[in-house]
């Protein structure tokens, strides 16, 4: 038994064409739809039982019905005039139950849905597994089947909006939080491991960290999606050394422990043949200088000699940082007796000079990630397959190469894992910011092919990607193409109108436009109508300021020490 409102909202009109997809409602005196209202309807089919249309409100108009000029309204509303306002919506179908595809009959009744009724209308009743997405307009809570996010019948998800507007990095970690504390996954919510690479400011190096703006009503709000309210509970984060610095420090302001510092010796950096992600741009893959690349790392792969500090010995010198090796390599290619064991015989000294300035140019940005000057360290690297369930990378103190060289390699290790691993599970979640940049439409690169490779076989593997973009105009075809969950905020009016938003209908394609900090449109498969969420304030720290004390067992480094972060000062501000 179905829950509708016992009073019809309104009746089919009969002035519009009714279709089995959509139709129009005029609204009964008293009542009101607005837009993402659910509604259902039903009609007698002979010889058949009758069958249940719901649908979802997608336009909404008013209008004067007996007025002839523009001019009239003035007349109407003075009383000398007869006419009637009148107000009708259009409905977009969602479901037919059973499915015999005939339009609502002009003159039906049709009824608000809640309850019952709302979960058939939105497919809810048919997931077995349901991630708590945040509430609809109409107030009640809105879910995301689970089976197009762990990679059972899809996976990857797509977030585009305005840069400081839209939300996107908060909407990425609520939506994996509501995963990972909900009931989705089930008991493989303890294994599911979820890597982020933080490229702006240091907001999401708090996860761990409880919100001090969080009180009961947003306690209320969690608890009407089923969720806890609190921060993550399991979180490490890796930062690059500090400039100049000799030990190692993580270049990290907002707190003192927590957090791990990571690097690559050089003699890792020779063996692992990592030369090409310093060489991430697109646009260097359309220089004849990559062929230089691939030689140099095949040498520097063979000869490399590792010592115990991190160090190696190529062609007969030792190598300390990143700087002596890129002065070796100027030195062999320079000189016209190693040029060719080195670059290959066929490459022109044009060729060899273009690599040869690129590499001096990346000393000061690869210089303090690639060391053999450190003190040895049991770990150095970033991994997930041990420790914490969330794993933050900081980049926002590198430049834009070194970001590249961090994220190409990270993720060219955990996916190598993975396949090593053979195995989709546990699951790995990528949350990677700025997509538009590191897999951008034109061109390739190291970097946008493995986030390529992750796209199209990361579902088998168990590697998900939630990609984050201005601009989803900007990012590969492919990878927009094999994303199952695809999510939009306030957007560019300019960027509204391309193609890679057709998914939403003309009356959203307005309402991005002018969306608040805190609301999405998120298309699902199983729905073919975006549904409009309102996600919760997140009860976890998003800024310093919002900071509060973690709890003492939550805080732990890999050296079993906690985090003594201090209380930042309260501001008034939140993000949305």
């Amino acid at each position: 038994m179905t829950e509708l409102d016992a009073r019809p909202v309104g009746r089919v009109l009969g002035t519009e064409d009714a279709t089995p997809l959509s139709f129009w409602v005029a609204v009964t005196e008293g009542e009101y739809l607005q837009l993402d209202d659910v509604v259902t309807t039903s009609r007698e089919v002979p010889g058949r039982d009758p069958v249940t249309v719901s649908g979802v409100v997608t336009s909404v108009r008013a209008r004067h019905e007996g007025a002839q000029f523009d001019s009239d309204v003035f007349l109407i509303s003075e009383g000398m005039l007869p006419a009637q306002v009148q107000e009708a919506a259009e409905i977009t179908v969602t479901r037919v139950e059973p499915e015999v595809f005939v339009p609502p009959r002009p003159g039906d009744a049709v009824f608000r849905a809640t309850g019952d009724a709302r979960a058939s209308a939105l497919y809810f009743d048919r997931m077995v597994r349901m991630v708590p997405l945040g509430r609809g307009r109409d107030g009640e809570p809105v879910y995301l089947n689970a089976d197009f996010l762990d990679g059972s019948r899809g996976a990857h998800v797509s977030i585009s909006g305005i840069s400081g507007v839209a939300t996107k990095t908060s909407f990425a970690t609520w939506l994996l939080y509501s995963l990972l504390h909900s009931d989705a996954l089930g008991g493989e919510a303890v294994n599911t491991k979820v890597l982020i690479f933080n490229v702006k400011g240091e907001d999401l190096l708090l996860l761990d960290h409880p919100n001090k703006h969080l009180d009961d009503r947003l306690r209320g709000e969690y608890e009407r999606l089923g969720l806890p309210a609190g921060p993550f509970g399991s979180v490490t984060v890796f930062a690059p050394p500090r400039e100049g610095d000799r030990n190692g420090t993580p270049d990290v302001a907002c707190r003192t422990t927590g957090v791990e510092s990571f690097y690559w010796t050089v003699a890792e950096f020779c063996q692992q043949r990592l030369l090409p992600y310093v060489f991430a741009d697109g646009d260097d893959e359309r220089q004849q200088y990559t062929m230089v690349v691939g030689q140099v790392a095949a040498r520097l792969a063979r000869e490399a000699e590792p010592k115990d500090d991190g160090a190696a010995v190529v062609d007969g010198v030792l190598l300390r940082s990143y700087g002596d090796l890129v002065d070796l390599l100027v030195e062999r290619l320079g000189d016209e007796d190693t040029r060719g064991q080195w670059a290959g015989s066929a490459m022109g000294m044009g060729t060899v000079n273009a690599f040869i300035r690129r590499m001096i140019n990346s000393k000061r940005d690869i210089g303090r990630l690639v060391r053999g000057d450190l003190p040895p360290r049991r770990a150095h690297g970033v991994s997930t397959e041990d420790g914490a369930q969330v794993t933050v990378v900081d980049l926002h103190n590198l430049p834009d190469r070194a970001q590249r060289f961090v994220v190409g390699v990270v993720l060219r290790t955990e996916f190598e894992r993975k396949e090593k691993a053979g195995s989709a599970r546990p699951l790995q979640f990528v949350v990677l910011d700025e997509l538009n940049k590191y897999a951008p439409r034109d061109g390739t690169s190291p970097i946008k092919e493995i986030l390529l490779d992750i796209a199209e076989r990361g579902r088998s593997l168990g590697v998900i990607l939630v990609g984050a973009q201005q601009t989803a105009s900007e990012v590969e075809r492919r990878i927009a193409a094999n994303s199952a969950i695809r999510v939009v905020g306030r957007l560019d009016p300019a960027e509204a109108g391309r193609p890679e938003y057709g998914f939403l209908p003309s009356s959203q394609r307005q309402r991005v436009l002018m969306a608040k900090p805190g609301t999405m449109f998120v298309a699902q498969p199983e729905l073919p109508v975006p549904l409009v969420v309102e996600f919760p304030f997140p009860a976890w720290a998003t800024r310093p300021q919002e900071a509060g004390e973690p709890p003492a067992s939550t805080l732990r480094s890999a050296t079993g020490q906690v985090d003594p972060f201090a209380l930042a000062e309260e501001e008034d501000d939140i993000p949305f």
